[in-house]
């Protein structure tokens, strides 16, 4: 592992989002993992519904208790930390609120059964995200004595399309109440979301449309709150590794890859049909050729945004709690953890 300090010193909530598809909740995961090294406790939260996490770490659906799911790899000189897990739910997060503020659980009960808080949670669905942001915002200041109970809380958040509303809290409740324990609530949880301890994290691949997503979502949190809220890292998931040199990169996006030679070299290696066999391989070379140009067009376009970006592998054998290991080093090697 990597000497050097992590990025995001003094991060306490690291929000993470991203398109679609682009592996968000896996990563989320592997920065939980690379976050509990050293022996710390970190909550992984969801706020979806999808049960994404408990498909990831291949553990029964979560409820909304936290339970620990993994324990981080040790080192040499300290043991692995602890992961938790948290399937947010509204409804929960609403009857936790009732209580804390009004001391109203049971009539909270009384009202889910009735079919109210479903109701209430889509005529106004700030108030859902109020519900959801608090409980993560919560559990990163609860502590224990003088210590946090988490040292860190990962958010696996709604994708890069909804994550400016979700986390502008103050802005999506205000037509729901001006003042008293709602705005309170929300005001607080808008603190926590604003301040240098929580950080937004965006998940891509080098793929035109989620890279554009990335480098709006960015933009888009520079014009949050009074001072904007604080772009994380840009984590770039699903990295092939390069097979070609770059001279040899060149020759085959220009479409001149030699057949005569490739099927010589072919027919030398005892493989029949050499000659069909190199026009097939010299259209693939080709085409990965052009797909490599355009990803490094992609990076150079992440990298205007001036964020620290991170390489992520692509695990082709699918993912388990191995390679959200190999992910969790990967982040950690580059200092994202």
């Amino acid at each position: 592992m990597s000497a050097r300090d992590t990025d995001w010193e003094g991060v306490r909530l690291h929000v993470v989002t991203g398109k679609g598809g682009t592996g968000k909740t896996t990563v989320a995961a592997a920065l939980a993992l690379a976050l509990a090294s050293g022996g710390k406790r970190v909550l992984l939260m969801e706020v979806e519904g999808r049960q994404g996490i408990a498909q990831v770490f291949d553990c029964p659906p979560l409820p909304y208790a936290e339970r620990k799911v993994a324990v981080a790899p040790s080192t040499a000189t300290q043991p692995g930390g602890e992961v938790f897990a948290l399937a947010a739910d509204p409804e929960q997060a609403l009857l936790e609120y009732l209580e804390m503020f009004y001391n109203l659980r049971h009539a909270g009960t009384a009202l889910t059964k009735l079919g109210v808080v479903d109701f209430a949670t889509t005529i106004a669905p700030g108030l859902r995200d109020v519900l959801l942001t608090g409980k993560a915002a919560e559990a990163t200041r609860r502590r224990e004595g003088t210590r946090h109970v988490y040292d860190a809380v990962v958010m696996d958040a709604p994708p890069t399309g909804r994550i400016g509303r979700f986390l502008n809290v103050t802005a999506e409740v205000s037509g729901l109440a001006r003042v008293g324990p709602t705005r309170g609530h929300a005001d607080t949880v808008q603190k926590v979301i604003s301040s240098p301890e929580t950080a937004v994290h965006f998940v891509t691949v080098l793929e035109e449309m989620p890279v554009q997503e990335t480098l709006d979502g960015i933009a888009e949190l520079a014009g949050l709150g009074d001072g904007g809220l604080q772009a994380g890292g840009i984590m770039i998931n699903m990295v092939h590794p390069l097979v070609l040199s770059p001279d040899q990169l060149r020759t085959a996006a220009s479409g001149s890859v030699d057949e005569d030679e490739l099927a010589m070299e072919l027919k030398a290696a005892g493989l029949e049909d050499s000659r069909r066999l190199a026009a097939d391989l010299a259209a693939e070379l080709t085409d990965h050729a052009r797909t490599v140009t355009g990803q490094r067009a992609q990076r150079r376009r992440l990298a205007g945004a001036g964020q620290p970006r991170y390489d992520l592998p692509m695990i082709a054998d699918g993912i388990d709690l191995a390679g959200l290991y190999r992910l969790a080093a990967a982040l950690r090697d580059q200092g994202a953890a």
